[in-house]
Parts: C-alpha cells; sequence; structure tokens
C-alpha cells in the first residue's frame, strides 16, 4: 500500500519532527487544540488516515501494517528518515505498529487513548455492517458522544458538532476498511519490542479504549513507559488540550 497521505505542516522548517494522528473517524483537524503549542518546539506534521479526510481511498480491506507503509512512504516523501510520533486511538496503533516494526524511523511515542488489541469483535464487525448498509452518517453522532465526557459536550456544543461532522464526512469505504484493521489487529505480544521512549496517556472517562485494561496494558508491556490520565473521553487530547500539550512537551524529543 504505497498511497501517500494529506498532510499539513506547521512549525519552523529546522525543527525537530513530530508526526499526529488521530483516531478512525476524524480529520487532522482533531489535532487544532494542539498545534499551536507543540509547533513551538517541533515540525508538526498532521497526517489523515488512509481512506479520511484528504488521503486517498484505496480498496479494503486495510491492515495495521498497510495502514503504516502508507504513513512511511508519506514520510518518505517528506524526507523525514526519523521522527517523533504522537497518535491517538488509530493513529496510535499505527504509531506502536511502527515502533515495534521500524524501530529505526521512531525517536519517540506518545500513544494517545488507544490499545494494542480489542478482545470483543463484535462491535466493530456491527459498525462495519451499518456503515456499508447505511453510511458514516449513521453511526456519527454515536461515535462522536463517546469522543468527549457529557459535560465537557454540553458546554462545547460546537465541537461536538463538527466531530459529528468530520465522521459523517468520512469515506464510506475507507472507514469500514479502516475497522477492518482494527478488528485484526493484536499487539500485544510485540509491545516489549517497542524501544522508543513511549508516554501512554489515558482519558479518564474514555469508554472506547478505557484506561484500564487498555491503557495500563500498553503501559505494562512497553519497556520503560510512563503512564499519565487526563480529565476526558476518547478524545482526551481535545477535551483536556493544555494537559495533554504539557505532558506531550514535556515527554517528546
Amino acid at each position: 500500500m504505497s498511497d501517500l497521505l494529506h498532510s499539513r505542516i506547521d512549525g519552523p522548517d529546522d525543527a525537530p519532527p513530530l508526526v499526529l494522528l488521530g483516531s478512525l473517524g476524524s480529520t487532522l483537524a482533531m489535532w487544532e487544540p494542539n498545534v499551536s503549542a507543540l509547533a513551538a518546539r517541533f515540525r508538526v506534521v498532521r497526517l489523515d488516515n488512509l481512506g479520511h479526510g484528504g488521503s486517498p481511498v484505496p480498496a479494503g480491506p486495510y491492515s495495521m501494517a498497510g495502514l503504516a507503509d502508507a504513513a512511511l512512504a508519506t514520510l518518505d516523501s517528506l524526507g523525514l528518515d526519523r521522527v517523533s510520533w504522537a497518535g491517538l486511538s488509530l493513529g496510535g496503533m499505527v504509531g506502536m505498529y511502527l515502533a515495534a516494526e521500524h524501530p529505526e524511523r521512531i525517536s519517540a511515542l506518545a500513544l494517545c487513548c488507544t490499545t494494542a488489541y480489542f478482545p470483543d469483535k463484535t462491535p466493530w464487525l456491527q459498525r462495519i455492517e451499518t456503515v456499508r448498509e447505511q453510511g458514516t452518517g449513521a453511526i456519527a453522532e454515536p461515535v462522536a458522544a463517546r469522543w468527549f465526557t457529557p459535560e465537557w459536550s454540553a458546554e462545547h456544543p460546537d465541537v461536538l458538532k463538527t466531530a459529528v461532522g468530520w465522521i459523517a464526512g468520512i469515506s464510506d469505504a475507507g472507514y469500514a476498511a479502516s475497522c477492518e484493521a482494527i478488528v485484526e489487529w493484536d499487539h500485544r505480544e510485540r509491545l516489549s519490542a517497542i524501544q522508543a521512549p513511549t508516554l501512554v496517556l489515558g482519558g479518564a472517562d474514555d469508554l472506547a479504549t478505557p484506561v484500564d485494561p487498555h491503557a495500563r496494558t500498553l503501559a505494562d508491556g512497553i519497556p520503560g513507559a510512563r503512564l499519565e490520565i487526563v480529565p476526558g473521553g476518547h478524545v482526551a487530547t481535545f477535551e483536556s488540550a493544555e494537559a495533554a500539550n504539557r505532558l506531550l512537551l514535556e515527554h517528546l524529543v
């Protein structure tokens, strides 16, 4: 899978590179609350996942190895041999795959609200069926509702509405094919191969990848990993942007 991902770059050209890759159903706009702070130190390279946003939508099914290959090809096209990587959810899965299987490419790793494995595949299979039959618009509202805590969503209805729009705007085929990659994802036996210094960032109220067991499995399995928990749902980097930015800046190099 050699399709180049849609990218946007912020920050000084001579700063160390930091790649940001977001969740299933998001676009690179998911990182808007984080870019300004991170770009003060890094050359921030935001990517749209394959099948998402401005990125190509090749025929599925996708695999995590294929998503990682697309990311590597994109980094190669940008002349980036070694980068810090911060990924949330699907973007974190791609990041941990790269850190384990291509360790020379990742200098530091931040895994946000993500997992090495989903034991119950049924919700993903049901979501694939719904998207194929009814489109991403049919799942947009319930999925977005899990991205933020109810209290925060009530105070920021514009953000919730925007998130619903991101999900509904994703290609049905790209979304379903990405779900297939998640169904097959199990990286638990490879966590010990990750050499990059790793921050595991969990959302205290994340219903999609709860801290127990998901974040703790990562922190326990990756040598020397540091676990930090901030308030928020599945996209805690948005809901608790200030705290997330501080932790990312402390950790990434």
